[in-house]
């Protein structure tokens, strides 16, 4: 890859052009937002986002919490350690998106942007307003050293601008990103979500008179461009961001009507139910429910039953995504790579009886990689997605063709037995046998693996899975650990089976190649948990990248759908169609509230009147 053989000694500095010529600049048609739906809902020089409300009062403060359990960082490319929430309030990108659009962006740091038709090249004109909270201003060479350290730095960043293959600066503050490729109209998007960070503020000494290092981790307060700056922490409990009052984007239209809080807070738990008596106790005010148990069954207490503790259910946040979640095998040890064994594990789990026993009926089984989108498979392929199919035939299983995905139905203990029957037929068909009450390979090895969990929230489904196959013969255990850890074994693919999953967007693109290329494989950070590296995955992953129209779009990826599901990647678990929200009621926010999005806190702002009649928390 042309941006991995940058990171790994190719100086860029060696590629920094002279400026285009006066005639060729003039050619560019610069915009100041781009779609990747060819419509931008806000035209050039537009007020403010139809979904703020441009009056938001400025004050008071909003407490979150993290179930990350810690941070030992503020540097917020490091691929190791983990890095403290609400960095994002600190550091800016290129672009910025809208609340009510889908894959539309707007200029921030670059007021405007301009690439040709073949999309073979990108161009930013930086904000000649833009500064640093030191007041120096956001640079080209700033942009051109960020996009050098993530190169060298991350992993991630190796893989997801892997097309990059030439960096120039066109003018006084112009930077052009040149691709290996032509007709990936996602690529101009991808390079606008670049965080930009302060070169000469890295290349500085800090307070002691110590060289500062962006490859290593820090706890000093970074600087930054952004609304927010740190204002204090407790290290690995907490962190503090104030509102930055002399701000340079203020006043740009889209930050109108936004980060409203003076204060921002974060407090770290380690345990989940530590964390919701600490929001009853009103530590903090925000709480996203992730235990149907919980939201069916502990809200009855006085602040809730008084009115001061609102509970809601939000579909918004879900209008514009697809997502797949569950346990995922890593293809990378042998054991997995048998599709059959793969199979047998969905047999194993019986999530009709989860669902009603400790979810109280709130969840749907996925089954489908674009679960909750329309771009998830149906029925058998025809049209468009058949002749899709038909070119990588020779590459992937031939039940693509013949039959819909469909996960194993329980409920009931005849289903269950059934279901394990048919989970040893698999085994068998790949080699395992029982040895007694052992489930055994051909050299007499027990059949047996780890989940991996963050954090003990999903043990109870685990334990069901693991309990299910250790009925018939195999030795699963599960070990929850915390983020930290966690994160860092994922990093590396140090498991066997990770409980984890990855969302989807509503025009998916470059993305599938780091979720299931064989090119992120073996790329540490990659999100190719699976180990996948297939040549008919590989090609429907182009197909989708290089689509021509809406309609190829869509085809390609009902096809990756199917093609993903008929290998046995992941035992699919469950989603909800809303997000839970508990909150204290101390904020107002616009009404109707976007329509992809809930905006807390970006949006929402304090309310005096509440906050007194809700009382607590001070302003």
């Amino acid at each position: 890859m042309q941006a991995l053989r940058l990171a790994m000694g190719l100086a860029i500095a060696s590629m920094i052009a002279i400026s285009l010529p006066a005639s060729a600049q003039d050619e560019m048609q610069w915009r100041h937002a781009t779609s990747l739906t060819d419509e931008v809902k806000y035209p050039e020089g537009f007020a403010h986002f139809d979904y703020v409300n441009p009056d938001a009062p400025k004050g008071g403060t909003v407490r979150l919490n993290s179930l990350q359990t810690t941070f030992d960082s503020f540097n917020p490319v490091l691929p190791e350690g983990q890095a403290a929430s609400g960095l994002g309030l600190v550091y800016e990108t290129l672009m910025t998106s809208s609340l009510d659009e889908l894959y539309t962006q707007y200029g921030l740091l670059a007021e405007a942007m301009a690439y040709p038709d073949d999309y073979s090249s990108v161009t930013y004109r930086m904000n000649p307003n833009a500064r640093w909270h030191d007041g120096e201003p956001v640079t080209v060479d700033d942009v051109l050293w960020s996009f050098e350290m993530l190169l060298e730095i991350s992993p991630f960043y190796q893989s997801y601008y892997a097309n990059v293959t030439d960096v120039e600066i066109t003018g006084e503050q112009e930077i052009t990103f040149s691709f290996d490729e032509t007709g990936n109209r996602e690529l101009p998007h991808i390079m606008g979500q670049m965080l930009v960070l302060p070169k000469h503020w890295w290349e500085g000494e800090n307070a002691e008179g110590q060289q500062r290092d962006i490859r290593r981790s820090t706890l000093e307060p970074p600087l930054g461009s952004g609304p927010y700056r740190l204002d204090s922490f407790v290290a690995g409990r907490s962190v503090t961001y104030a509102r930055v009052e002399d701000y340079w984007g203020i006043d740009e239209p889209v930050n109108i009507g936004t980060n409203n809080f003076d204060t921002y807070r974060v407090e770290y738990f380690r345990d989940l139910t530590v964390a919701f008596e600490a929001f009853k106790a009103d530590t903090f005010d925000w709480w996203s429910e992730n235990q149907a148990r919980r939201w069916a069954t502990a809200y009855d207490f006085p602040a809730v039953n008084e009115g001061r503790i609102i509970r809601e259910e939000f579909d918004e946040p879900y209008r514009s995504s697809g997502v797949m979640v569950g346990f995922v095998m890593n293809m990378r040890d042998e054991k997995f790579q048998h599709p059959r064994v793969r199979e047998a594990l969905n047999y194993a789990f019986d999530f009709e009886e989860l669902n009603r026993t400790i979810f109280f009926d709130q969840y749907e089984r996925i089954d489908s990689f674009f679960f909750g989108s329309d771009l998830r498979h149906d029925g058998l392929p025809e049209g468009r997605e058949l002749e899709i199919l038909e070119d990588v035939r020779d590459s992937v299983p031939e039940e693509v063709f013949t039959r819909r995905y469909t996960n194993p139905i329980g409920g009931t203990e005849e289903a269950r037995r059934e279901n394990l029957r048919e989970a040893l037929r698999l085994f068998a068909e790949a080699g395992y046998t029982l040895d007694g009450t052992r489930l055994v390979n051909e050299n007499g090895e027990q059949f047996g693996f780890e989940i991996l969990l963050n954090g003990p929230t999903i043990e109870p489904v685990a334990m069901h899975l693991a309990e299910n196959l250790n009925t018939i013969g195999a030795n699963v255990t599960v070990r929850s650990v915390d983020s930290p850890q966690f994160t860092n074994r994922v990093r590396s693919f140090d498991y066997d089976v990770v409980y984890t999953g990855w969302a989807q967007s509503m025009s998916p693109g470059n993305e599938q190649r780091d979720y299931w290329g064989t090119s992120s494989v073996n790329a540490d950070g990659s999100r190719n948990y699976a180990g996948i590296s297939n040549p008919g995955v590989d090609a429907l992953i182009d197909r989708i990248i290089f689509a021509e129209d809406r309609e190829t779009l869509e085809a390609a990826s009902m096809a990756l759908d199917r093609v993903l599901l008929a290998q046995h990647f992941i035992v699919p678990s469950y989603v909800i169609s809303y997000a839970r929200i508990a909150r204290w009621d101390r904020f107002s926010h616009p009404d109707p509230l976007p329509y992809y999005a809930i905006g807390f806190p970006d949006i929402w702002w304090w309310d005096e009147e509440k906050a007194a009649a809700t009382g607590g928390a001070s302003r």
